[in-house]
Parts: C-alpha cells; sequence; structure tokens
C-alpha cells in the first residue's frame, strides 16, 4: 500500500495569512496536544501519518513553489513529487503513479491511496485506509472510496449514494455521486444513507497506467516530465471517478472536518488570539490572528475574525468569510514567505522616477542552515546583520560576521551566508526596474560551498 499526499491550492480562502507558496494547510494555528507546540495541518496529518507507521510509504504531490515550505515543517527528507506547472489533481496523480511505477519499481498490483494532505481528523482515520485496501481485493471493484458519515445536512460537500446492503460488509457498492446539493436535498440524502465524500480513493497501481496507456499519455516518469503539458487540466474525479462504474465505499463513522475557511478553521483553533492584540470582554465567538508587529484591538465585535499578516488586513464576519476567495487581488506578490532555510519577510518594494526599483526585505535563516552561493547580475545587495552569528563567503573570500555587520554585495557577485546560531538579516536589493532579478545559483549546500568556493 503506498500513500499520494496531494498539496496545492493558492491560499485564497485563508487570505491574508495564506499565499500562493504559503496555502492553508501551511498556516501554524493548530496545536499538538502531546507536547502543547503550535503545527500547521500538513504537520498534523504527518504526525498522525507517522503514527501508524505509514511515512515511508508515502510521497506528497505538490508544485514548485510549496517545495521549500514542505521541507522547512516536514524535514528534507520527504519525498515529494513536484509538477512541473500546475494542472490539477488528475495530472498530479498521473505523475506520481508513473514515478510510482518506473521509478521505485512498485508492483502493478500495490494499492494506491490519494488523500488531501490538510484534513482534520482523528488518529484513528489513517486505520480506515487499511479497509480501503482490503475491499479493493475482496470487491474487485476499480476504486474504493473512503466516505463520511454525515453530522449534519450540509451544502458544502458532495455525497455518495451507495447500495443499502444486509450483508455485514464493511464497504457497499457506490450508485451515484451528487456535488453539493441543497441543505434539503443533503437532508434527504442522509435519511437514504448518503456518506460525505472526503476525497480519499484507492484504485490498483495497474488500473491507473493501463488508463494513461489507453489515453495515450507517458508512463515512464521522465518522459512524464518532459510531456506533462499535454495533460489536460483537470480534476481526477470529472477525468476519471466519474466515468468509472466498479466503485466501492468504506463508511468512515469518526471525525472529519475540511478547515478550508476560516469559519470552520476559528472552530478548532485552541486560542482565539494569536500574535499582538486584544479582544474584549463584549466580543462573542471572535478570533484575532496577528503575524504583524503591530497591535490589533478588537471592541464589541461578535462572530468576527479579523486576520492580519504583510499580505494585508481582513475583518470578517465568519459566515461571510468563504467569500473572501472571489473578493481578494489574484496577482499579488506574497509577502511572507517560508522557506527550507527560514523564512523571508517583505519590508518595502519602491519603484522610482529613475528607473530604479528598491526591495528591502528581512531574511530569518535558522542554526545550521545556508542561503545557496548565488549572484545576482543586475542587482546590488546591501545587508545588516540584525541578530546572530554566521559564516559569510564572496568570491571565495570568508569572514565570520555577527549583529551590527553591514555588508555590501555588489552586482555579479558571489556571495552565502551560514548561520551559526539564528540568524537574522535586512537586505536592501536596488536596481533598474527593467532589468531582470532572477538569482544564478551554483550550489545549494554549504559542503559544496567549502569544497568549489572557498580560497585557501
Amino acid at each position: 500500500m503506498k500513500l499520494i499526499l496531494l498539496s496545492g491550492g493558492s491560499g485564497k480562502r485563508l487570505w491574508p495569512l495564506s499565499n500562493d507558496s504559503r496555502s492553508k494547510q501551511f498556516l501554524k494555528v493548530l496545536r499538538d496536544e502531546e507536547t502543547n507546540v503550535s503545527e500547521s495541518m500538513v504537520q498534523r496529518v504527518w504526525r498522525q501519518i507517522q503514527s501508524v507507521g505509514l511515512q515511508t510509504s508515502t510521497i506528497i504531490a505538490t508544485c514548485k513553489a510549496q517545495v521549500e515550505i514542505l521541507k522547512n515543517q516536514l524535514g528534507s527528507d520527504v519525498s515529494l513529487i513536484v509538477e512541473p506547472e500546475r494542472r490539477d489533481t488528475f495530472p498530479a496523480i498521473a505523475l506520481a503513479a508513473t514515478y510510482l511505477y518506473s521509478m521505485k519499481g512498485v508492483n502493478l498490483d500495490e494499492t494506491i491511496i490519494v488523500l488531501p494532505v490538510d484534513p482534520y481528523v482523528e488518529d484513528r482515520f489513517f486505520y480506515f485506509l487499511d479497509y480501503l485496501n482490503q475491499s479493493l481485493h475482496h470487491s474487485e471493484a476499480d476504486l474504493a472510496l473512503l466516505g463520511v458519515q454525515p453530522t449534519y445536512p450540509s451544502a458544502k460537500y458532495g455525497y455518495i449514494l451507495a447500495e443499502q446492503d444486509d450483508k455485514p460488509l464493511y464497504y457497499r457498492r457506490v450508485i451515484r455521486f451528487q456535488e453539493k446539493p441543497s441543505e434539503e436535498l443533503a437532508a434527504h440524502f442522509i435519511e437514504k444513507q448518503a456518506l460525505w465524500n472526503c476525497g480519499v480513493f484507492a484504485f490498483k497501481l495497474d488500473y491507473l497506467i493501463n488508463l494513461l496507456l489507453k489515453k495515450g499519455y507517458p508512463i515512464q516518469y521522465e518522459q512524464m516530465l518532459t510531456q506533462y503539458r499535454i495533460l489536460p487540466k483537470i480534476s481526477f474525479d470529472y477525468e476519471v471517478v466519474e466515468k468509472m462504474r466498479n466503485i466501492v465505499v468504506v463508511p468512515y463513522d469518526g471525525y472529519w472536518k475540511d478547515l478550508g475557511t476560516w469559519n470552520t478553521l476559528t472552530e478548532e483553533m485552541p486560542n482565539r488570539l494569536i500574535g499582538k492584540g486584544r479582544i474584549a470582554d463584549d466580543c462573542h465567538n471572535t478570533h484575532l490572528i496577528n503575524e504583524t508587529d503591530i497591535p490589533v484591538a478588537i471592541l464589541g465585535l461578535s462572530n468576527v475574525v479579523v486576520a492580519a499578516s504583510p499580505d494585508g488586513i481582513l475583518v470578517t464576519d465568519k459566515s461571510a468569510s468563504p467569500r473572501i476567495k472571489d473578493f481578494i487581488d489574484d496577482n499579488q506578490t506574497p509577502m511572507f514567505e517560508e522557506r527550507e532555510w527560514g523564512w523571508v519577510r517583505v519590508l518595502d518594494h519602491q519603484r522610482y522616477d529613475d528607473g530604479r526599483i528598491v526591495l528591502t526585505k528581512r531574511i530569518g535563516l535558522q542554526e545550521g542552515k545556508n542561503l545557496g552561493y548565488r549572484m545576482y547580475p543586475n542587482r546590488e545587495e546591501v545587508w545588516t546583520i540584525v541578530r546572530g552569528e554566521g559564516e559569510f563567503v564572496q568570491n571565495g573570500n570568508y569572514m565570520r560576521v555577527k549583529a551590527g555587520n553591514v555588508l555590501h554585495i555588489p552586482t555579479k557577485t558571489l556571495h552565502s551566508v551560514k548561520a551559526l546560531s539564528d540568524l537574522e538579516i535586512i537586505v536592501v536589493q536596488s536596481g533598474i526596474a527593467a532589468e531582470p532579478d532572477h538569482a544564478v545559483e551554483l550550489y545549494d549546500t554549504w559542503a559544496d560551498v567549502e569544497k568549489h568556493c572557498l580560497k585557501i
């Protein structure tokens, strides 16, 4: 049994904390009850997968923008399949399947289970994955779904309608699907023992590989990478599931919740205040999440979410919060990003009449981590070390740096730094706006920098 976790999304529903590189699954607003440490949805799910011993059987399918934050939150050893470009769930699953088949040599009879990277579930949920595996073998179905027993007639979820079988089996034959019905219709479905579709399903690797062959798509991973753009931008549900007939569903009777909007996420947050600010006593069911250094005060407002980050500020009634997806600017550049080595926050971005551009950032580098050995062909930089100590290299010349040091890095100058302790740097980049600002990187590990770049 192999697991494919799907990590995608553009972060629109939980703006302004989430953005194109830090989607909802990466927000550290939950809490590990055992350690009392803040954690994100993806960290929670990965911890649960580890608790049932499935981490070595799991790969995460993601996009380039999320690689560094996944490694930051889960560690550099996590197995990732990276899409050359974002194309939806069918291409992502196809790419992961070809990797398992042609690169890892997984047997065609192996069960592949696909699930989102961010379900909010209890630990026993992951034991039901084995029931999916068993149901495929026992029923000889092409696809096995995990269906959640509804707790109320929700219009937010899709429904799975299945046969009512008197046999004491742990799975049922699927009759049809219903996408997000009205609450009245949902109540009717629940009377018929319909299940919520939670986006978890299983198939034999053989099924998908043969499907790719029938459609004329590559089944070798490296070939799939080069031809990835020929795959349609379509979900796995539309491209595969809705065309299948031999499907079973395994009912899950435990806790499950989609934390995709502010109103649902705040229901599971242990604290109603995160960051600088105060909520008055006359505010009921109100949450404040503040990632800025500016204090926020809330008085006399109930059933409200206030979220503030470098990307913006949101003030919304909880019931209206799902509408934010269609309300914000889709082209906004992220002002805060987590990287494999730490984080970066944009402090200021100015364009001047003479064509110059000045970008000011604050960079946090974790102890033992380093930036790549790189140069900017059209940007010069001034670094001010504001915290910690590090090892700095510029064109092969080595020096120790600490808080208070100011470093000037001209254009076309190779440089890097390694943090000897947690390091924070104010970086001011300047150049001509019309010229590209992409870095040219030679090495990304400090071992390579020491081996190839230091002058002896």
